[in-house]
C-alpha cells in the first residue's frame, strides 16, 4: 500500500475497533463491524497489489536485453519445440545496481529462427544462466475476452520474455525444505510418468494429466468444445470432490492403524483420522497446482479437522464461510477468476437448499439403515439428482457471464459423467501415476479406455443441434434479477411444496436470455477494431445487419485469433450469425482465425481476395455459403449505410497482375453514411494505393466531400504503403492501425507515423489503446478505447458550416 494511505488506514481502523467494543448499540456496532470488514479488506488487497506492482518492469528496461541468473520455479508447458516457462530471479549478471527488479518472469523459448534444433528440456528446479529480452506485461485487450495482463498480475510475474541461449548451471537446485518448488518437481515427475506410460496417440492423456495434476494445458481445443458443449468441463480438473475423496481414504486408512495399537489410549481415533484427512487434502492439493477448488475444499476440511480435534460440531455455512476467508486473504486477486465463484458457489446453493437433508450433508439418522437396500439406493439417486438440478439453476447466472452459454444436455451428461470420472477415470488415474510402472500403467490404461467410451458418449451429445444455448453477456440487472429468481427456486424444502412460487423463480432466469438493445438507428453504424496483434480484424454493424472485415493472425501450431478473440467477442455481445464475411487476401495475418469462427457463426455469405484454390473457399462450398470475388465497383446497401469496393479491379489476377504478392490484391472497402467514411484497406501497396488514387481522382472523391473520414492505415502502417498521394485524394481526418506490440516488422514504420503527423492526422494504434470502438451516429461519433490506462473517450459534433 502506497505510505501515504498507511496511517490514514491505520487510524481508521483503530477508531472503529474501539467503537465496536465499547458501543452497546446491536444494530450499529453490525454496521460498523461490515465497515471494519471492508476497510482491512480494502488495506489488504492495495498492499498486495503494490507489492506486486513495485515489481513490474520498469518503462527504461522494456526491450531490454539481460543475462540472468535464477531458477525454474514451476511446471513448464510446452516441449523441445517450444516452452513457456516461470522463472525466479537471483541476479542480474549484466546490469548493475538494477531496483525493482521483477522478482519472477514468464519466459519462452522456442528455436531461434532457421533453426530445428530443439531446445532442452526443462524441469523445475534447474537453476539457469539465460540470455534473453524481457518485456514489460503486455497483452490484448478486448471486450469479453481473456485478460493476459490480469493474469500476469494474478501470477506475480513482472514481466514477459524470450530466451535467446541458456546455459544449465545445476541441474537440482531445491532445497530440503523448499516445500513448493519440491511439488513442482514431482508434478512434473508424475506428468512425465503419466505421458511415457501411456502410448503415443492416446487422445485423453492430457485429461488425465489434468485429472490427477490440475494441468490443463495438454487437452487438445476439439476436446475443450466437447467438453464445455455437455457441460462436464468442472470435471475435467481438480475438482472439490477429488480432494474430498482423497482427504477420506487418507482419514480410512490412518483410523484402521491407528486402532491396531493401544494408541487410542493416548489420543483418539477421530482426531488422527481428522488430521491426516486434512494432511491427506493439503498436500494434494499442492500437488494438483493449489487450484482454487481444490483450495476450498481443503480450508473445508482444515476447519471440520479443526473443529473436531477441539470437540466442536461446526455448521455447514461457517465452514463455508471460514474457506472464503482463507482463499481471499492469501489471494485477494481469486475472485477475478471464473473457479472462484463456481466453486464457491456451486457449495453455496447446495448448503442453502439442502439444508434440511441430514442424508446428504453426511449426518446420519439411523433411520436410513431401517430401509430396504433398494430404498436407500432410490433415496441416494433422488438426493443426487437435486443436487444436480440445485447446481444447474444455481450456476445459470454464473455460466452465461462467464461463458455467454449453457448446455441444455448437461444434466444427462452430468448424470453419465460424475460417476464414472470420479469413482472409475480419476481414481484409477491417480493410482496409476502412484504406483510402480510396470503396475500403474494398466491402472492409467484402464482410465483412458473409460475416458474413450466416455468420450464417445459426449462427442455424440454434443453434436446433437439443440446442445448449447448460446447467449450473451448478461447486464447486472438480469443477474440481480436472475439471482433472486435462484433464491426463491432452490430455497429449502420438498419440491412439491410451493411449487408455482418455484416456478416463478426459476423463470425469473428469463432475464439472462433477453437481448442487448442495438442502439443503432437506421443510416448509422458501428466499427469495432479489435486488438488481435498483427493482423486485421474489424466487425461493421449496422441496425440489423453485420460485416465481419478479416479474421486475424495465427498464433502458433494451434491457436487463433479466432479461437482466441474473435469468438469470445462475438459470444458476449450476442452475435451469432454474421451476413457476411470478407476476407481482403490471402496472409495468415488476416485468414488465420477464419476456419475456427466458421466452426462457431453462421455466416450468409462471404466476399474476398482470394486464389480460386484458397482451402477457405473450397470449406465454403461445402457448407453451402455463397462466395464472391472481391472487386472494383460492388457496393450494397444495409438500413441507410452504404458499403463500396474500391480495390482490386476485375481486371486484374493473382497470376498476372502482382505475382506473388497478394498485398496488393487487397480487398479495400469504404463503409459510409451521410457524414462519416469509415475506410479498411488490408495491406495494400504501393501498386494498389496508385490504382486506387487514380479512381478516387477519376470519381472527384475529395471534391465537396465535407464527409469525416476515418482510415485504416495500409498494411499496418508499412513504409510501402501509406503514400502522399493517396491520403491527399482520401484526406482523412483521423487513421488507425492494427499492429503488434513491438512487432517484428516495425510497424508502423516511424516514417509512416511521421508523415500522419505531419498532416495532422491523429495516429491511433491497437497495441496501445486496445480495441477501437467507433460509433457513427446521425450528428456525432463517439471512440473508445479498451485499455483501461489509456482509456479515452472523445465525443464529437460535427456543425454545418
Amino acid at each position: 500500500m502506497p505510505a501515504s494511505y498507511l496511517p490514514i488506514s491505520l487510524a481508521l481502523t483503530t477508531v472503529l475497533l474501539l467503537t465496536i467494543l465499547f458501543l452497546k448499540h446491536h444494530l450499529i456496532r453490525i454496521v460498523l463491524t461490515l465497515i471494519l470488514a471492508f476497510t482491512l479488506g480494502f488495506c489488504w488487497t492495495a498492499h498486495y497489489a503494490d507489492q506486486r506492482l513495485s515489481h513490474v518492469l520498469s518503462d527504461s528496461l522494456d526491450g531490454a536485453e539481460f543475462e540472468l541468473i535464477g531458477r525454474v520455479d514451476a511446471l513448464p508447458q510446452g516441449n523441445t519445440r517450444g516452452v513457456r516457462f516461470a522463472f525466479e530471479v537471483e541476479e542480474v549478471s549484466s546490469r548493475e545496481q538494477i531496483e525493482a527488479f521483477p522478482r519472477r518472469v514468464y519466459l519462452s523459448w522456442n528455436p531461434a529462427w532457421k533453426n530445428t534444433n530443439a531446445i532442452p528440456e526443462i524441469i523445475p528446479g534447474q537453476r539457469w544462466k539465460l540470455k534473453l529480452k524481457l518485456k514489460q506485461p503486455y497483452g490484448l485487450l478486448n471486450p469479453h475476452t481473456f485478460d493476459f495482463e490480469r493474469w500476469i498480475f494474478h501470477q506475480d510475474y513482472g514481466a514477459t520474455g524470450s530466451v535467446r541461449s541458456g546455459e544449465l548451471l545445476e541441474a537440482n537446485a531445491i532445497g530440503i525444505l523448499d516445500f513448493r518448488l519440491g511439488m513442482e518437481l514431482r508434478r512434473w515427475q508424475l506428468r512425465e510418468k503419466i505421458q511415457r506410460l501411456l502410448p503415443i496417440d492416446a487422445r485423453y492423456q492430457g485429461a488425465l494429466v489434468a485429472l490427477v495434476l490440475g494441468d490443463q494445458n495438454a487437452i487438445e481445443q476439439d476436446d475443450w468444445r466437447v467438453f464445455n458443449a455437455t457441460g462436464i468441463g468442472h470435471l475435467i480438473s481438480i475438482s472439490g470432490l477429488h480432494v474430498t475423496m482423497l482427504a477420506g481414504v487418507g482419514a480410512i486408512i490412518s483410523a484402521r492403524l491407528w486402532r491396531r495399537s493401544s494408541l487410542p489410549l493416548y489420543v483418539p481415533v477421530s482426531k488422527i483420522a481428522a488430521v491426516m484427512g486434512f494432511l491427506t487434502a493439503f498436500i494434494y492439493t499442492w500437488l494438483a497446482g493449489f487450484q482454487i477448488p481444490a483450495q476450498r475444499t481443503m480450508y473445508m476440511v482444515g476447519v471440520v479437522a479443526f473443529a473436531l480435534w477441539n470437540g466442536r460440531n461446526p455448521r455447514s455455512f461457517d465452514i463455508w464461510w471460514w474457506a472464503l476467508f482463507f482463499v481471499l486473504l492469501i489471494d485477494p486477486m481469486a475472485a477475478y477468476t471464473p473457479g472462484f465463484w463456481l466453486s464457491f458457489g456451486a457449495v453455496a446453493a447446495i448448503l442453502y437448499s439442502m439444508k434440511d437433508s441430514k442424508a446428504l450433508l453426511g449426518i446420519p439418522t439411523g433411520k436410513e439403515f431401517e430401509l430396504h437396500w433398494l430404498d436407500r439406493i432410490k433415496m441416494a439417486l433422488s438426493e443426487a439428482c437435486r443436487v444436480q438440478t440445485v447446481v444447474t439453476i444455481a450456476l445459470l447466472p454464473l455460466t452465461f457471464y462467464w461463458f455467454y452459454q449453457t448446455s441444455i444436455v448437461s444434466p444427462i451428461a452430468n448424470a453419465l459423467a460424475i460417476p464414472l470420472v470420479s469413482y472409475v477415470v480419476t481414481p484409477f488415474a491417480i493410482v496409476g501415476a502412484l504406483l510402480p510402472e510396470w503396475l500403474g500403467q494398466w491402472f492409467l490404461k484402464l482410465a483412458h479406455l473409460a475416458m474413450e467410451y466416455l468420450g464417445i458418449a459426449l462427442t455424440e451429445f454434443a453434436s446433437w443441434p439443440w446442445a448449447v444455448h448460446r447467449s450473451h453477456e448478461p447486464k447486472l440487472w438480469a443477474l440481480a434479477i436472475a439471482g433472486i429468481g435462484v433464491i426463491v427456486s432452490i430455497r429449502p424444502g420438498h419440491l412439491i411444496d410451493g411449487w408455482r412460487s418455484r416456478l416463478c423463480g426459476v423463470c425469473l432466469s428469463v432475464a439472462l436470455f433477453i437481448p442487448p438493445l442495438n442502439h443503432l438507428k437506421s443510416a448509422e453504424f458501428r466499427a469495432t477494431v479489435l486488438d488481435i496483434g498483427q493482423g486485421t480484424a474489424v466487425l461493421i454493424q449496422t441496425a440489423t445487419k453485420t460485416l465481419l472485415y478479416d479474421t486475424g493472425p495465427i498464433h502458433g501450431t494451434k491457436d487463433d485469433a479466432g479461437r482466441r478473440v474473435i469468438i469470445p467477442f462475438l459470444m458476449g455481445e450476442g452475435i451469432h450469425e454474421i451476413d457476411r464475411l470478407v476476407i481482403s487476401h490471402s496472409d495468415s495475418d488476416h485468414i488465420g482465425g477464419a476456419a475456427s469462427i466458421l466452426k462457431e457463426i453462421r455466416f450468409a455469405s462471404m466476399m474476398g481476395s482470394l486464389p480460386q484454390d484458397n482451402p477457405l473457399l473450397n470449406h465454403l462450398k461445402k457448407r453451402a455459403i455463397p462466395a464472391l470475388p472481391c472487386r472494383y465497383g460492388q457496393q450494397w446497401e444495409w438500413d441507410g449505410v452504404w458499403f463500396r469496393i474500391w480495390h482490386p479491379d476485375e481486371q486484374t489476377n493473382f497470376a498476372k497482375t502482382y505475382p506473388m504478392k497478394p498485398n496488393e490484391m487487397s480487398c479495400v472497402v469504404e463503409v459510409s453514411n451521410d457524414r462519416y467514411s469509415f475506410w479498411m484497406t488490408g495491406d495494400v501497396e504501393k501498386y494498389g494505393e496508385a490504382e486506387m488514387r487514380n479512381r478516387l481522382t477519376y470519381d472527384q472523391y475529395s471534391q465537396g466531400n465535407d464527409k469525416e473520414v476515418i482510415l485504416m492505415a495500409p498494411h499496418h502502417g508499412s513504409k510501402t504503403s501509406s503514400s502522399i498521394s493517396l491520403l491527399e485524394a482520401i484526406n482523412p481526418h483521423q487513421a488507425f492501425a492494427q499492429n503488434g506490440h513491438l512487432n517484428r516488422y516495425g510497424h508502423p514504420h516511424p516514417t509512416v507515423t511521421k508523415r500522419y503527423q505531419d498532416l495532422g492526422i491523429p495516429f491511433y494504434q491497437t497495441s496501445e489503446t486496445g480495441a477501437q470502438i467507433w460509433d457513427f451516429k446521425l450528428n456525432r461519433f463517439l471512440k473508445m478505447d479498451w485499455r483501461p490506462r489509456e482509456k479515452r473517450i472523445w465525443h464529437r459534433k460535427l456543425t454545418n458550416s
